[in-house]
């Protein structure tokens, strides 16, 4: 097992183990061509993206190539690899990165970029493309910040511009017949920059003004002047994965996440997604269902969540939640819309998202005022928002989060006063219904981006984004609401990098050899160091906020996002002059250019030709209720050891779910199942003896929920034994008299072992000293303890309540730390006897 001796020091060892149910492994002597899917975030983060777990199963899909997947070691895995040489390694195969013939990058954010560089460190390959030979790993970048991936250029050897289910597959087969065919990497680049969407920095030579602005961006190959984003035409007919690989730890979106529609037609002219993922293309309802159904069988999560920029817009939005419901609702599956907008929320629609759990309700005006909101072509009133919020808590929700920007193009003090003014409103639309209203408001500072008609705009630096922060606190804080913001510094940090240029290179350079990491991370972050950076380098980020002139050379000119520039410049006057665009789903063209209108044009489902989907048909409910207690004893073996004890409960919900058992639930409004487990294990110890126990609603064959729950379970779990009780008997907990437990005797330990284990258990009383909290505090170790005793190179503890760790310290004279590195097991429980089964 890669880095077996270092995951026991770490704080979270589950990110490293890989095993999960639905992961793809494949013999690396049976295929042709490997790609690290490399995530610049923590595995809880990198997880939760849906468009690295499309292109993961994609890829897997040909015979000939192998996708693994690596995300960004925290900062404890990182000094443990440095200390012991270590390389960063796959989850799949545990293959250095080094290894690999492609690693393909994913960029969702200008303040991942040092981990981007910190994982070529610790994978052993070098940073800068001009350092890289013909043995490296071709190094790709993709994702939304690949629109303007000039900070990076020095560092990836091309970047996938655009939708990128075709693309990658393309770029694949390249690689590979270049290997086979023995082409050298620069022979390779020549290829793949032939590939639509395909950008070959190294293709391209920048020049400067005297001044610090591009002169000019010359390509250095013929006919290949700009190049253009790629586009998936039809979304209906692409590949979505059903299969998802279950994570082994709590991500940050649990769930089950099906797109359905990619793309925006409300043109808010700060969103750069709402232009670079035009044309809106919706997923068919009856695929959408189809996916669903499929995904909650092999995942066992309790959330579905439709994805888009603007969900309550998908043109078949209500009987597509009612379908859902009436398939999933006695399943206790709840739906969530992440992208709700005012105007297309109906209260039809609230009802149906309500019916099953009510999860999160979150709106966004982006600015407090009409005008303002008549800038930015957010086309939401007042009015229409409050009547939303006054319906929403009437129909239960207790809290609504509003999200604004501030620093926006032409923002002033009364547009400030205004968010105020527009929350408060809110939140007394909720007055008067039960359970009270509650308000969170959440203000981001606007960031200009590019392929955006604000591109052109100056950013408001740290010090007035702090000033205005500040009038909003005060005035929220006064109105008793609440008020979260984003750091200024990282605003700040992102705003510089969204419309940087290729100096930002050896910044960004410097910045990982000072130690920045997780810059997105508030508790990681350290503005310092970046200022260091930038001093180092002798350039002046501020420079990068200003205004930029409408004929200025842009960074990100050479991209082609597919809709001109002379659209956003015609868009940017309509801000100015306060004028809408209207919304071209269902009204005129805007011109934006981004249609052809035969392959590539708007796809929308029909609601008039749909009708309302039928739910498939239920088994009957047996006539009354055969309650039953399941009781297991599963081992935890393995990988499985590093996993934390809530991460197992966790995994073991889902695995339940995905064996179809009929677990019971509590009432209330957040039902949970009636699933009991023994007390946590010490971290990393593994066990033999896990006793769970299951409330069952009808009876079912104990050797069959064995064989469906183990076909279910990830690597290191395995359930052993299977029994019916009366469902009348008590917990694990309680029905455990002692358990015994198994620890490796250590090189060096001391001879007396024995005399002092007799010693131990003839004493009335062992005082010792344990740290909890921080604080040492007296403890006496002798009453938790049956019996102990060595054989053959094991010590064995037999403990009737109570942790090993403290009492195998004494007994071994040792730390709990050189203790929690031994291998140890539970290996057995002695249990109370209980009631016959049914």
């Amino acid at each position: 097992m890669a880095y077996e001796d270092i995951l026991p020091r770490l704080a979270r060892p589950s990110r490293y183990l890989g095993g999960e149910v639905g992961s793809i492994v494949k013999d690396p002597a049976q295929v042709e061509l490997s790609i690290a899917l490399a995530f610049p975030d923590v595995y809880e983060v990198g997880m939760s993206h849906l468009g690295f777990a499309i292109l993961y199963r994609i890829l897997n899909e040909r015979p000939w190539l192998a996708a693994e997947r690596v995300y960004a070691p925290w900062g404890d895995l990182e000094a443990e690899l440095l200390a012991t040489g270590e390389p960063l390694r796959s989850l799949e195969t545990e293959r250095p990165l080094a290894q690999f013939d492609i690693l393909g990058f994913t960029l969702q954010y200008e303040l991942s970029y040092t981990n981007l560089l910190m994982m070529l460190d610790r994978g052993g390959v070098p940073r800068r493309r001009t350092e890289r030979g013909e043995h490296h790993p071709l190094v790709v970048v993709g994702g939304p910040c690949a629109y303007n991936p000039e900070p990076l250029a020095d560092f990836f050897d091309c970047a996938l511009i655009g939708d990128g289910e075709e693309a990658l597959v393309e770029l694949c087969e390249v690689v590979r017949a270049a290997r086979a065919a023995g082409e050298s990497r620069a022979a390779l680049l020549e290829r793949l920059a032939a590939i639509e969407g395909v950008y070959v920095p190294g293709l391209f030579a920048v020049d400067y003004q005297d001044d610090g602005r591009l002169a000019a961006i010359r390509p250095l190959r013929a006919g290949y002047e700009r190049v253009r984003r790629r586009f998936l035409a039809d979304l209906d007919s692409a590949p979505f994965p059903t299969q998802p690989v279950v994570p082994t730890m709590n991500t940050v979106h649990d769930r089950v996440a099906v797109e359905i529609a990619r793309g925006c037609t409300r043109g808010c002219r700060f969103c750069q997604a709402g232009y670079i993922y035009r044309p809106v293309r919706e997923r068919s309802p009856e695929r959408i269902l189809e996916i669903v159904e499929q995904a909650l069988a092999a995942g066992g999560h309790e959330e579905v969540s439709l994805l888009s920029l603007s969900s309550g817009d998908y043109a078949c939005i209500e009987p597509l939640l009612k379908n859902l419901m009436g398939r999933f609702a006695e399943s206790r599956v709840a739906v969530s819309l992440p992208s709700l907008r005012v105007g297309s929320l109906t209260p039809e629609l609230m009802e149906q998202i309500q019916k099953v759990r009510k999860t999160g309700f979150t709106l966004a005006p982006e600015a407090g005022s009409e005008r303002l909101r008549q800038v930015i072509n957010k086309g939401i009133s007042a009015e229409d928002l409050v009547e939303t919020t006054r319906i929403a808590f009437g129909l239960g929700w207790r809290v609504i989060k509003l999200y604004f920007m501030i620093g926006l193009p032409t923002e002033t003090p009364a547009d400030l006063d205004a968010i105020i003014d527009l929350a408060t409103r809110v939140k007394k639309s909720g007055k008067g219904t039960q359970g009270g209203a509650d308000v969170n408001v959440s203000v981001s500072t606007f960031v200009p981006k590019a392929h955006t008609p604000f591109q052109w705009e100056a950013q408001i630096g740290i010090a007035e984004t702090r000033r205005r922060q500040e009038l909003l606190r005060e005035g929220l804080r006064a109105k008793k609401l609440r008020m979260k913001w984003h750091a200024a510094e990282m605003s700040f940090l992102e705003g510089v990098f969204a419309r940087g240029d290729r100096r930002l290179g050896k910044v960004i350079e410097a910045a990982v050899d000072l130690g920045c990491r997780f810059d997105g991370w508030n508790d990681c972050f350290d503005f310092a160091r970046w200022q260091q950076a930038f001093a180092d380098c002798g350039l002046e980020p501020s420079w990068y906020l200003r205004a930029r002139d409408p004929g200025e050379v842009l960074p990100w000119d050479h991209i082609d996002c597919g809709i001109p520039k002379a659209f956003f410049l015609r868009e940017r006057e309509l801000a100015l002059a306060g004028a809408a665009t209207p919304d071209c789903r269902a009204g005129q063209c805007s011109g934006c250019g981004i249609c052809d209108f035969e392959e590539l044009r708007l796809r929308l489902c029909d609601p008039r030709n749909l009708a309302e989907l039928p739910a498939p048909a239920l088994e009957a409910a047996p006539a009354e209720e055969q309650r039953c207690r399941l009781r297991l004893r599963l081992a935890k073996t393995g990988k499985g050891r590093f996993i934390g004890h809530l991460e197992f409960m966790s995994l073991f919900h889902r695995a339940v779910r995905r064996a179809g058992l009929p677990v019971r639930h509590t009432q209330g409004f957040h039902p949970h199942p009636r699933i009991s487990f023994s007390e946590a294990l010490p971290h990393g110890m593994e066990s033999e003896a896990e006793i769970i126990d299951l409330d069952l609603a009808q009876l079912c064959g104990a050797q069959d929920a064995l064989s469906a729950l183990n076909a279910c379970l990830p690597d290191g779990f395995r359930v052993r034994e299977a029994a019916l009780l009366d469902w009348r008997g008590v917990a694990p907990s309680a029905s455990i008299e002692s358990t015994v437990y198994r620890f490796a005797l250590p090189a060096g330990a001391s001879a007396d072992v024995e005399a002092r284990i007799a010693a131990f258990l003839a004493a009335p009383e062992v005082p010792a000293q344990r740290l909890k909290k921080g604080r040492s505090v007296a403890v006496d170790l002798r009453p938790g303890v049956v019996d102990a005793w060595v054989e053959d190179g094991w010590l064995l503890l037999d403990l009737r309540q109570g942790s090993p760790l403290p009492v195998v310290a004494y007994l071994l004279e040792r730390d709990e730390t050189q203790v929690r590195e031994l291998p140890a097991c539970k290996i057995g429980v002695r249990l109370r006897p209980a009631p016959d089964g049914p």
